[in-house]
Order: C-alpha cells, then structure tokens, then sequence
C-alpha cells in the first residue's frame, strides 16, 4: 500500500520551479532530486510502486522548465538508479536507493564548489569582466576569485525582462567585488569602447556540438564579443549537458508570460518574450566545468561517457 502517490514536497517543487522561485539550473537539479528523494522516503519498501511513482512524479517536476536540461537528467538518472537491484529485498532496495539520491544530490551540490576553483583561475589580474543573467556558477567563480585577493571588476547586464542582473549586482557588491550595472543593449557599445576584456556567462543546457542554450539575450552579446576579439567563456556543470541532443532532439525554447514585457495589454499588439536563446559553438572560446577547462568540441566525448547509462 502506497502512504502518498505522489509527495506534496514534489507538487511544491513544481510550482517553485515554474514560477522561478527556484531559479539557476543546478538548483532546480537540486531540488528535483531531494523532492524525488524524499518521496521514495515516504512509500513503503515495494521497489515496483517505487519506480512507478518515481516516473508519476519525475513527468511532473520534467514539466517544470523545459529548457532546463539538468531536470530531466536528474530525473532520469533517479529513474535508472530506480531501476538496478530490483533483486534485492524491499527494505534494502528502498535504503540503498535513498542512499544513492543522496550521494548524487551531495556531487551536483559539490559541482559547483569544483567549477568555482577551475574557473577561479581563468579570472586574471585586472580583468574587466561582462555578465549577464544569474548564473550561480558565475557568482561562485568570481566570489572564489576574489577571495584569492585577485582584482578585477564586473559589466552586469540589468537581463530583462526580470532583471536577474540586478541580483548578480547585489551579490557581487555584498563580496567586495566592483560592478557596473548596464542596460542590455549597452553591451556592444561597452565592448566597443575596449572597457571588457572577457565574457562569462553560465547556461542552462550545452547541446553535443557546443551549442549552448542561456538568457535570451547572451547570443548577441556572444557575436559582439567575436566582432571585437573578446573571449566569451561559458561556465556549465557536466549535468547541464544534453545527451538527448546526440540524438537529434533540441530543448523546447521557453516562453514566458506577456505581461513580464508589458503589464497593460494594447489593442493589436503582439508580445513575443522568449526567456532563452541558443548561441553557436564556434562563438564559444571555452567551457569551464567541474571536469577542467574543454573547447565546445569536448562535449561530445563527454556526454557519451558521462550518460552513457542512457545511451
């Protein structure tokens, strides 16, 4: 007999996913994984009503974010792990695959500690760095930087419509670190007058081929970093990785409410408000991750061992 078909902390985590509570998408990993983990927690020790509950609740938090890879991998991965030592008794499958979330949960979360380290090090003496969005990873990097005593200061895009920028902001001012809010469309013109000296932004998923999908908005600050010689850098966990893409299949772009655009609707008028883009590999001059530094091109390789659990 099941206690709960599907956990209330899972229906929870739905809504702050789609609503952007839980916002970055390594933390939406995050917190997929505890709330799938907490539901085998909650059913009795029957390991096929656990695998069926896990895909109930897995096809729920997949319906969250759709651009946000690290969701469905997660999810997938619980199911795989879900889906081993169906031989074992049901107290003891139950216990190991709880212990098995955990230790996954425990690697994404030390992910973000690993690329914070490696990419401390891309962050030179003086360097004039452009950001845009939220990215965590990001955050993590230059905070880790500057605790190393390097100086430097950070462009933060404002990112509408939701001005996630206003959020690096305040977090890299509340370390120490100087920064300069601009507009989005002030990004060449910044570039233009020689005041950045590399790009770093964070993404949601890295399909194969390098092609990486991020903030609506980082593909045209990509092509005007490549016009005017600036690196653009790319700092990603491994579980952002598309092993769909191998495939073929591409993420579904996002697109978010009219009225983050403009509040008041006007007869006639059209809003098209995509919260994602997908910017080219060849624009990409690296990708940091919690593996080393890699060219778009390592992807491939890495995907096919890193998923090949699902391949």
């Amino acid at each position: 007999m099941v206690k709960k078909s599907v956990s209330s902390d899972v229906d929870s985590v739905v809504l702050d996913i789609s609503s952007m509570r839980v916002r970055g998408a390594l933390n939406i990993a995050i917190e997929a994984s505890k709330a799938l983990g907490g539901l085998v927690r909650s059913l009795e020790a029957n390991p096929p009503l656990i695998q069926e509950q896990l895909r109930i609740a897995g096809d729920k938090l997949k319906g969250a974010r759709p651009t946000a890879v690290s969701l469905p991998n997660s999810v997938d991965y619980i199911n795989y792990l879900a889906a081993k030592n169906l031989d074992l008794g049901g107290e003891e499958y139950k216990k190991q695959l709880v212990d098995e979330i955990n230790e996954f949960i425990k690697e994404l979360a030390c992910s973000l500690d690993e690329i914070a380290e490696i990419g401390s090090n891309v962050i030179e003496e003086n360097d004039r760095i452009l950001t845009h969005c939220n990215s965590d990873t990001v955050v993590h990097i230059l905070k880790r930087a500057h605790a190393k005593g390097k100086r430097f200061m950070v462009y933060a895009t404002e990112t509408r419509p939701r001005l996630q920028g206003h959020i690096t902001a305040k977090e890299l001012i509340d370390e120490g670190i100087p920064v300069t809010l601009i507009v989005d469309s002030a990004a060449c013109l910044t570039m233009h007058e020689k005041k950045i000296d590399k790009v770093l932004v964070g993404a949601d998923t890295v399909y194969v081929d390098g092609d990486v999908i991020n903030k609506i908005g980082t593909s045209q600050i990509a092509l005007c970093a490549r016009e005017h010689d600036i690196d653009f850098i790319v700092a990603v966990e491994s579980i952002k990785f598309s092993p769909q893409s191998l495939m073929g299949s591409v993420v579904k772009i996002e697109e978010r409410s009219l009225d983050e655009v403009w509040d008041r609707p006007y007869p006639g008028l059209d809003i098209f408000n995509p919260a994602f883009d997908v910017t080219d590999s060849r624009l990409v001059e690296k990708i940091i991750t919690e593996l080393g530094l890699m060219p778009p091109e390592a992807v491939y390789q890495v995907v096919k061992e890193k998923f090949s659990w699902e391949l």
